[in-house]
């Protein structure tokens, strides 16, 4: 494992550990710091035995290192188009030393298909913005709202793009808002990702879905599964098994 000493690390950077593999992740709290949500999706998408996976606005890297550390596919990489994030992705993949695996590549979305190829993954994920009304942005060009609002990038580029890098048969993997959930399915049947397996996820067990998984397959016969809840919290405020599981943690 590369030592700290030979990776740069800005005053406002922190190294957090993501136990797994014993990998860590260089963070920015003033720009974006990874949620709950790139962990879920790490733990929803799968990629096989000599896969290759692409996770498009990768930020620093989260979710191309995650699922590196839960699966056996032969490369996995990302996309990003901010500097701080991509340049924190690159530093975090070297910390790991995880270069001959994982690849990040800077670049806009919306111009995936021509930076890669078209049919080149098995595997595509993505975090995306989820705020489609941008009202009250004081900077269009901060870190948090370009990650957080669709200023960049829409869903549909998202979907397209997505579509395009996929191979026949290839998966598709996100995580969003329930309330997008009308838009994201008929996006995906436009673009030939057929909806296969949708998964809510609930903070409590009596509150409403805050999050939704979904994976599609590119080309895929109609038939979609809609997956037991997962529920984040217990009663008394404490992460479910099933979430201690997701994270790798050992339970409190």
């Amino acid at each position: 494992m590369i030592s700290e000493e030979n990776i740069k690390i800005y005053d406002d950077e922190r190294i957090d550990d993501l136990e797994r593999n014993g990998y860590r992740i260089i963070q920015n709290p003033k720009e974006f710091c990874f949620g709950m949500d790139a962990v879920l999706l790490s733990g929803f998408a799968r990629v096989g035995e000599g896969e290759n996976s692409i996770d498009l606005g990768c930020g620093n890297g989260i979710i191309p290192i995650l699922l590196e550390a839960k699966n056996e596919g032969s490369e996995y990489h990302g996309l990003e188009i901010q500097d701080g994030s991509f340049d924190r992705a690159v530093r975090s993949v070297k910390l790991n030393n995880l270069e001959e695996k994982i690849h990040i590549t800077q670049g806009d979305i919306k111009e995936a298909s021509k930076i890669f190829g078209k049919a080149k993954f098995n595997v595509v994920t993505s975090n995306p913005p989820y705020m489609n009304e941008n009202h009250g942005i004081k900077n269009p060009n901060e870190p948090k709202a370009i990650a957080r609002h669709e200023l960049l990038l829409t869903l549909e580029d998202l979907i397209r793009e997505s579509a395009y890098l996929l191979v026949p048969s290839g998966r598709f993997y996100m995580v969003h808002r329930p309330h997008r959930l009308t838009d994201i399915i008929t996006l995906m049947k436009q673009y030939k990702i057929e909806p296969k397996r949708i998964r809510l996820v609930h903070p409590y067990v009596d509150k409403e879905a805050n999050m939704v998984l979904i994976e599609g397959v590119r080309g895929g016969k109609a038939f979609l599964k809609v997956e037991q809840p997962l529920i984040v919290y217990n009663k008394d405020s404490s992460y479910t098994d099933e979430i201690y599981e997701i994270y790798g943690k050992e339970k409190q």
